[in-house]
C-alpha cells in the first residue's frame, strides 16, 4: 500500500553529496519505508505515514539537515506532479536582481538596492518601491540595458525544470515584478510557454523614470496563476509556484506547491516548503521526478 507521504531529501550537488548516515537518520525521524533513489548522492525520496502527534514538523526536519546543506521536503504523495510552473525571475530563475544591476551601471545601485531589500522583505509596499526604484532612473541612457542583459547567469537546472515539465504537458510561465526587456529573453533561453513582467517607459533612447504599463505586482502574479490553471483545465492544487520575495507570497500560497526558493527571511515565516540549499532541481525531485527522467 502507498504511504500518504513523502519525504524527500535533496542535496546541494555543488557543495558535496547526499551522505547515507543523513537518510538513515531521516528515515527513522518520519518513521519512513525504504528510501527511493532520485539521483544517486543527491536526492532520494523516503515514503511516510501522515504526520501526527510526536511526529516532526517540517521546521524540525529543515533544521536537521541544514549543516549538511540537505533540503527536506515533507510532502503528499498523491498528485505530485504539476500541470502548471509559475516561477519568478529575479533571484530565482536567474542568478541576477535586474534592477539592481542595472542601477549599479547607473551609478544609483546603493539607494535602489536599499529599497528592493525592503520590498523583497515585505517592509515596504512593492508598488510604491518599484515606482521608487524606476523614479532614480529616469534621465538615463537606455542602452544600459543591453549591459544588463550580456550579465544575465540563469541558475543551474532553470532550464531543465521547464523543460521536464513541458515534456510532461504542463504550461510554464514566467511572471516578474521585474522588467519584459529581460523576461523576453529568460524566457525564451529557458523555454517558457510565456513570459509577463513590468514595461520600462523610454522615450529617444532615454529611461523617463515611469512605467509605461499598469505595475505587475504580487495580485497580478496571483491572478496569472488562477488563469493558467483554468486554460489548462486544472485546479490550484495542481500548480507549482517558485519564488523568494515579498511579492511572491499570494501565488505561493495559492499552489499545490509553492516553493520559497532561497526566500527572504519573511517568505521563510510563511512558506512550509523551502528549498534553502539546493538547485532548482529540486522542484523536479519534489514532484517525484527521478534524474534520468531529467530533460535538459
Amino acid at each position: 500500500m502507498t504511504l500518504p507521504y513523502v519525504l524527500t531529501l535533496v542535496a546541494n550537488r555543488e557543495n558535496g553529496t547526499l551522505p547515507t548516515a543523513v537518510i538513515d537518520v531521516a528515515r527513522n525521524m518520519v518513521k519512513g519505508a525504504k528510501p527511493n533513489i532520485l539521483s544517486p548522492g543527491e536526492a532520494v525520496d523516503i515514503p511516510c505515514p501522515a504526520p501526527g502527534a510526536g511526529s516532526p514538523s517540517a521546521a524540525t526536519l529543515r533544521a536537521s539537515f541544514a549543516r549538511h546543506q540537505v533540503d527536506a521536503l515533507l510532502l503528499k504523495s498523491r498528485g505530485r506532479r504539476k500541470a502548471v510552473l509559475v516561477a519568478d525571475m529575479d533571484s530565482t530563475i536567474l542568478k541576477n536582481e535586474t534592477l539592481d544591476d542595472l542601477a549599479d551601471l547607473l551609478g544609483c545601485g546603493d539607494e535602489v538596492r536599499r529599497i528592493t531589500e525592503a520590498s523583497m522583505n515585505g517592509e515596504m509596499d512593492f508598488d510604491a518601491a518599484l515606482q521608487a526604484r524606476v523614479a532614480l532612473l529616469k534621465g538615463k541612457n537606455a542602452d544600459t540595458l543591453k549591459k544588463v542583459l550580456e550579465k544575465l547567469v540563469i541558475q543551474d537546472g532553470a532550464k531543465t525544470l521547464v523543460q521536464t515539465m513541458k515534456a510532461h504537458n504542463a504550461r510554464t510561465a514566467l511572471v516578474s515584478g521585474g522588467f519584459t526587456y529581460f523576461t523576453h529573453h529568460v524566457a525564451a533561453a529557458c523555454g517558457f510557454d510565456e513570459h509577463h513582467g513590468n514595461e520600462l517607459a523610454i522615450r529617444n533612447g532615454v529611461l523617463t523614470g515611469e512605467l509605461a504599463a499598469p505595475i505587475l505586482g504580487p495580485n497580478a502574479k496571483l491572478q496569472h496563476l488562477e488563469r493558467l490553471a483554468a486554460e489548462r483545465g486544472v485546479k490550484l492544487g495542481a500548480t507549482l509556484t517558485t519564488g523568494d520575495g515579498a511579492n511572491d507570497l499570494p501565488m505561493l500560497r495559492a499552489a499545490g506547491l509553492g516553493i520559497a526558493y532561497h526566500a527572504k527571511p519573511h517568505v521563510r515565516e510563511e512558506i512550509v516548503t523551502q528549498v534553502n540549499h539546493a538547485g532548482l532541481r529540486a522542484h523536479l525531485f519534489a514532484q517525484g521526478y527521478p534524474a534520468q527522467a531529467f530533460v535538459s
